[in-house]
């Protein structure tokens, strides 16, 4: 710019001198300069001079303005820039949509623009900030569930977590819950693991007279410490631990049962040898009534103790030298069973001689009397085997035997005349009567299912089937043939006896009846000895097989023409004679 130029600036700017507030301007203290120079007489280079430099010093200044005012809104643009990246990550990180709204439609200036966009920036902060809390609060309960499983020794805190910011998304934070839901219900699982060893451990431990809480402590400190805060041991060298220790501990409760049963079983057997009441302890019943338990039974505390099984064990050492002192009384008494279980089943013994020979065997020096007794012992044993095997026969004997006595009496009471009279203990009779016709009947099924039985057990053992020291087979074959023989007598008798009624119809009829001299008073007496009239409505015998009264009458006029080589004439033709 010229020097006329500036001047005419100076000049032309004096209406502007004074802001309308009346405060000094640029324009006012160039007029003021212009005055200064004008009374100091500086000249117009001078001037010119001080113009430029003041020109120039004004443009530094601007420039300097220009220069911080563009830097200012380079950083307003990188403020904007990064919110926007800053609210792209955060919503990617979180895996959501965000919404600027005005923002995305404004065409504002920049500080217009980042009013709107900050509050959502703000927003997302806040928003990421509490789930970066909820992730690391999730990881942490994860960390420390998982340090519990592995049985790590570690002192956790919120803060020594990490939260991966790239992902904050629901979905992650969702997996990790369920992980967590997991660990949770693992732990839960193992807690109730703990709680049901620890019952079944303190358990065994009573039963035995363990010290649970020194066996809980080699375990696990937790385990038994209650004092403290430290929460219970659920990890995989834990659970193992005490795995291994419930299964050594029901070893040992088994191991110890099973002596307690041997010993139980010893003091049965020295009790029943010794046969003296005052030698059964009730102190140490307890180990006759656990002689059918099993180790999954329920037992008194202290029952299977050490103590107890040495007191136990005491008890039958001391029962097997008493049994040694008492050892000739014993061994003649398993003799006696032995024979009583012979005679039981009935087989032949030869009771004295083989005493004799068991007390000889014992005044010898170079016999062991236990080894004689356990020979015993085996030989009852086997002689039980023996009348199992023979029991079922034996009830057969019996029934047949029975069915038999029945078949006899029987017999007798159809032989008497009388067994139809009135009188005490007739009807019982009757009824006696009907149930051994029935029971006859079937002697003949009997007899063939005894004898089938009899030969199955002969052709298993391969020996006769002795009853009373003769061969049941030839019993029952002898029996059928007397059975057979008496049927065949039976009927035989049945013949005559028709053949003579029928001679005595024929007499009848040829010469007729007369009165018979010898008949009978009206009155009878039963094989019991009661007097009881002959018309009563049981009758006679022979108005029991339906023959009439008068052919009675005419019996002894019939019975002289009968011929007299007729084997079946009555005896009482004799007495008409």
């Amino acid at each position: 710019m010229s020097i006329e130029a500036r001047r005419s600036a100076v000049t032309d700017s004096s209406p502007l001198s004074l802001s309308k507030s009346g405060t000094t301007t640029c324009a006012s203290l160039l007029r003021e300069l212009q005055e200064i120079w004008d009374e100091m007489g500086e000249s117009d280079i001078e001037r010119d001079k001080m113009l430029l430099l003041l020109e120039k010093e004004c443009l530094d200044i601007y420039r300097r303005k220009v220069e911080i005012t563009r830097k200012r809104k380079s950083d307003l643009l990188r403020t904007l820039a990064e919110s926007e990246a800053e609210i792209a990550r955060i919503a990617s990180a979180m895996g959501e949509q965000v919404s600027t709204g005005q923002y995305e439609k404004m065409n504002g200036s920049l500080k217009q623009k980042l009013s709107l966009i900050t509050p959502i920036l703000e927003s997302l902060r806040v928003k990421k900030l509490d789930r970066v809390k909820e992730i690391s609060e999730v990881q942490f309960q994860i960390a420390r569930i998982s340090a519990e499983i592995s049985g790590a020794v570690q002192h956790l805190s919120p803060d020594d977590i990490n939260v991966d910011e790239v992902d904050l998304t629901t979905k992650k934070l969702g997996e990790l819950k369920s992980h967590l839901k997991e660990l949770q219900f693992e732990k839960n699982l193992r807690l109730q693991q703990v709680v049901s060893y620890t019952g079944a451990i303190h358990e065994l431990a009573v039963v035995m007279s363990l010290d649970f809480k020194n066996i809980m402590g080699e375990i696990h400190a937790s385990l038994v410490d209650t004092a403290s805060l430290q929460p219970k041991s659920i990890s995989n060298e834990t659970l193992a631990r005490m795995t291994s220790e419930l299964k050594s501990l029901k070893q040992e409760k088994q191991c110890r049962l099973q002596k307690v049963q041997d010993l139980g079983r010893n003091l049965i057997d020295l009790w029943d040898l010794i046969d003296d009441p005052s030698e059964r302890n009730p102190k140490f019943q307890y180990a006759v009534r656990l002689i059918d338990s099993v180790p999954d039974d329920t037992f008194l505390p202290g029952s299977l103790s050490l103590d107890i099984i040495s007191q136990t064990e005491d008890e039958v050492a001391r029962l097997n030298v008493l049994k040694v002192s008492k050892m000739r009384e014993i061994i003649l008494k398993r003799q006696y069973e032995l024979e009583e279980i012979y005679k039981g089943v009935h087989l032949d013994v030869d009771d004295e001689k083989s005493r004799g020979i068991i007390v000889s065997l014992m005044d010898s020096d170079g016999v062991n009397v236990s080894e004689l007794l356990s020979s015993i012992d085996k030989r009852i044993a086997e002689a039980k085997e023996v009348a199992q095997s023979r029991r079922d026969i034996l009830d057969r004997v019996e029934k047949w035997k029975n069915a038999s006595e029945e078949e006899a009496w029987l017999d007798e009471y159809e032989r008497d005349e009388n067994r139809y009279s009135a009188g005490r203990g007739v009807h019982k009779n009757l009824k006696r009567a009907e149930r051994a016709r029935i029971l006859v009947s079937k002697i003949p099924t009997l007899v063939e299912n005894l004898t089938a039985k009899v030969k199955a057990w002969e052709l298993d053992r391969g020996t006769a089937f002795l009853y009373n020291k003769a061969p049941l087979l030839r019993t029952l074959e002898e029996f059928k043939i007397s059975r057979q023989e008496k049927e065949e007598e039976k009927r035989r008798i049945r013949g005559q006896k028709k053949l003579q009624d029928q001679l005595i119809t024929e007499q009848e009829a040829i010469f007729g009846s007369k009165p018979n001299a010898k008949r009978p008073p009206a009155t009878t007496t039963t094989t019991s000895g009661i007097i009881t009239p002959n018309g009563r409505r049981f009758g006679t015998p022979s108005s029991h097989l339906g023959i009439s009264a008068g052919r009675e009458r005419r019996e002894s006029s019939a019975k002289v023409m009968i011929p007299v080589n007729y084997v079946a004439l009555p005896k009482d033709d004799r007495r008409s004679s």
